[in-house]
């Protein structure tokens, strides 16, 4: 039989909350007069998105890059608005997450930027019950580097083949079974509920 896991460590987007970049890429284009293709190719060239995901652009360099890449000037308050509205909480899958308060040490590991981390933390309630959020901008490592992975053991004070990771990518699962972890791919909040069953959870 399986021993079950000690830590279970989950991704954000697409696990917690859903996010269309089409529809950011639309809002943003509809804003500055570009086509949302125009919008998505400006951001992809100009915007230092592993910068922003380090936390070496705050919430200001985020607006300025974005904005420049864009070729338009908005307002903080617009421009912060804009930039999240593109989320969606994933209401199925809270129940089982808020089921594992307690039972074992829930982990949030993400590749995020500030703005959308102080966007979403209120949105989700539950994150105050989580054991540690181990936020990109905030520990100065992405997926799929093993040191951002690392350091979600060391809060969770497991060893690898102790905690089980979620994820929506199989290259960022790929990374974490490569340190051990026991790493699933994150599709259906179904099928999450039949993977920590699988594990005894």
């Amino acid at each position: 039989m399986t021993t079950p896991p000690r830590a279970v460590i989950l991704d954000l987007g697409n696990v917690l909350v859903f996010h269309d970049n089409g529809l950011l890429f639309r809002r943003l284009g509809a804003r500055a007069g570009l086509s949302p293709a125009e919008a998505e190719r400006r951001l992809a060239e100009g915007l230092g998105w592993t910068a922003a995901n380090r936390g070496l652009l705050g919430a200001e360099g985020i607006r300025r890059d974005v904005c420049g890449s864009l070729g338009v000037d908005l307002p903080a308050e617009e421009f912060n608005a804009l930039w999240s509205s593109h989320f969606t909480i994933h209401e199925a899958v809270l129940p089982r997450v808020e089921g594992l308060v307690g039972r074992v040490k829930l982990l949030l590991l993400s590749n995020t930027n500030v703005l959308h981390a102080a966007f979403l933390r209120p949105k989700l309630p539950v994150l105050e019950r989580f054991d540690a959020l181990v936020l990109s901008c905030e520990v100065g490592s992405v997926k799929p580097e093993p040191g951002i992975y690392k350091e979600a053991l060391r809060l969770a004070g497991c060893a690898p083949q102790e905690a089980a990771f979620f994820d929506d990518l199989p290259e960022f699962v790929q990374a974490a079974n490569a340190l051990g972890l026991r790493g699933h791919l994150f599709t259906t909040a179904e099928t999450f509920d039949a993977q920590l069953k699988a594990l005894g959870l």
